[in-house]
């Protein structure tokens, strides 16, 4: 299934746009149906000596969350490992019959996903895959778990946050984690409230002219951190950098200036104190931190020129919630640049032609 740009829309709401606002609905029914295959795909892994996560771009940010949420729901610990199609597929050995293998790609055509899917299957092993309605490209696995219809948007949201439910699901079968499961029933009426929570337009507005955005998170929240900075190249072109907690006060915040602006993503858990560390960099060089944290935070908040509440959830599934306000902020930023958050510049001529002559 190759990807073309939608016929665009003149302005707002574009097509990103109701694919955010489908996030609490798509999440509400993204496992309906799905519950012999998420059963049947768990006893499968559950058996193996390890287990392969493989993922590209969005979908390899799916794999991040979902190798920490197979390690401790799933109980897997150091048999489950996320990897790059790419890197798995021309770097890494070749899976054996002992080895399962979750490829995740929403709409089934990236050649490297497709390839890594291929090389797990002539290795014996298991086969699932995590993919979009209509997606048919990674239709020879074992199990085929699916999350929503195409995205029309080439910034795809909606099927990133149902790709981390059918994670979840996963690892809680596996792992027969009633907790998880039950909080995971929850997601949804969360993230609708918190869709209402903020003035998304005011808050591109405030930060609108920014030399560079800055993304930062730890755990299963670095993946949110990486995501929110593709989600700006691809929808609003602005400068951004995702990083981890630890890598970013490692060296990159000495290029940090009082015109750049940082996200900080930094919920409880062991990547909290590091998130405390950088917002306290970020105020001596004088560059605004926008945190998400807890309602309740006491140590963060006051250091940020603003703070968007996120609900108390487990730090594992916390990247379905904290990943939606970024997407919004990314949105509402295309918007303040003029720019279809749609298209990936593909109907501007120089990144069309561009995109035109690239195989992905």
């Amino acid at each position: 299934m190759t990807w073309t740009p939608p016929p665009p829309r003149a302005g707002h709401p574009y097509y990103m746009h109701d694919a955010i606002y489908a996030q609490p609905g798509a999440l509400r029914l993204v496992t309906r149906g799905q519950g012999d295959l998420i059963a049947g795909a768990a006893s499968r892994l559950r058996a193996m000596d390890r287990v392969l996560l493989s993922g590209i771009g969005t979908s390899w940010h799916a794999t991040l969350v979902g190798e920490l949420l197979l390690a401790h729901v799933a109980r897997l610990g150091h048999r489950v490992r996320a990897l790059h199609s790419f890197e798995f597929k021309g770097y890494w050995p070749d899976p054996d019959a002992r080895t399962g293998v979750v490829v995740v790609s929403h709409r089934g055509s990236k050649r490297y996903s497709v390839e890594a899917l291929a090389k797990a299957r002539a290795g014996g092993g298991v086969g699932v895959a995590i993919t979009g309605k209509g997606a048919e490209g990674l239709a020879s696995a074992d199990y085929v778990l699916r999350t929503v219809d195409q995205e029309r948007s080439a910034a795809h949201t909606v099927s990133y946050t149902t790709a981390l439910a059918l994670l979840a699901a996963l690892a809680a079968a596996i792992g027969d984690d009633d907790d998880i499961a039950h909080e995971m029933d929850a997601i949804p009426d969360q993230l609708a409230l918190l869709l209402g929570q903020e003035s998304w337009t005011e808050l591109a507005a405030r930060f609108a002219d920014r030399r560079r955005y800055w993304f930062v998170g730890g755990g299963p929240n670095t993946a949110t951190a990486y995501e929110a900075a593709l989600k700006m190249s691809e929808a609003n072109h602005a400068t951004a950098l995702g990083l981890n907690c630890e890598q970013f006060l490692h060296g990159p915040w000495a290029a940090l200036e009082p015109d750049d602006v940082v996200f900080l993503i930094a919920l409880p858990g062991p990547a909290y104190e590091r998130g405390l560390a950088i917002a306290r960099v970020a105020k001596e060089v004088g560059a605004p931190v926008v945190a998400l944290v807890r309602e309740d935070d006491r140590a963060i908040a006051p250091l940020a020129a603003e703070t968007i509440a996120i609900p108390p959830v487990s730090e594992l599934l916390s990247p379905i919630l904290t990943v939606v306000p970024l997407q919004l902020f990314t949105y509402h930023l295309a918007l303040r640049r003029g720019v279809n958050p749609d298209t990936m510049r593909g109907d501007q001529p120089a990144h069309g032609r561009a995109r035109a002559g690239l195989t992905l």
